[in-house]
Order: C-alpha cells, then structure tokens, then sequence
C-alpha cells in the first residue's frame, strides 16, 4: 500500500508553469505517474516514470511538461511549462509496485487502469 500526496496545484495564466510534487510513503513503486481529469472528462495520462529510467508523455504533454523523480525523497514532480486553458484539470499521482511496462522493457505505461494507488489531487486552472 502506498499513500500519495499531491502538491502545488493553483492557478495560471496561459503561458505560465507550475511544478506539481508528489510525496510517496509505504511499498516502493515501480512506476509512478500523473493523470488529470477534466470537467465532463475521462481520466487521462499526463506522464509517468518507471524506476529503471524511462519515461512516457501524453502527446498534449510532449514538449511542455517534464517528469522528474527523486527517489531519495520519494518525490514524483511534474513541471508545467507554457500552460494552457485546456491543460485545466485536477491532476492526480497515481503509482504501482506491479508490472507496468508499456511494451518495451523499462517504458511505464499511461494506462490509469495499471495504476494501484492514487492520491487526492491538486486542482490546476489555466485562464486565458
């Protein structure tokens, strides 16, 4: 079991970042990853991070947002950069200790329904 808690959410103007952090306790995680749901929205994958390296982004992410990790802090991040209004979501860290590979050895999926342990989330809202 993993408790996960999510910080550094608010709001922007477009143009603007945010970094976001998420503090794991318990299991070790084999990967760790940001979802966000949007009013009237499915959960989506934002970016995620697998343990031996890889990392995996949304094509709407790609470019703009950056996952890092910290294993000695337990700490996932996510840093926003050129933010825009439909980046407007509640953004969720979501992690697992199972198998979590894409396809590719060391590339961690986007699939939310891979994913074990969620936290609360952290609103973000993007004003044009």
């Amino acid at each position: 079991q993993v408790l996960l808690a999510e910080s550094g959410g608010g709001s922007v103007q477009a143009g603007g970042s945010l970094r976001l952090s998420c503090v794991a306790s318990g299991d070790s995680s084999v990967c760790m990853g940001w979802f966000r749901q949007a009013p009237g929205k499915e959960r989506e994958g934002v970016a995620s991070s697998h343990r031996e390296g890889g990392t995996s982004y949304a094509d709407s992410a790609r470019g703009r947002f950056t996952i890092s990790r910290d294993s000695a802090k337990n700490t996932l991040y996510l840093q926003m950069d050129s933010l825009k209004p439909e980046d407007t979501a509640v953004y969720y860290c979501a992690s697992t200790s199972r198998y979590c590979d894409a396809g590719n050895y060391g590339v961690p999926t986007l699939s939310q329904y891979r994913y074990h342990s969620w936290g609360q989330g952290t609103q973000v809202t993007v004003s044009s």
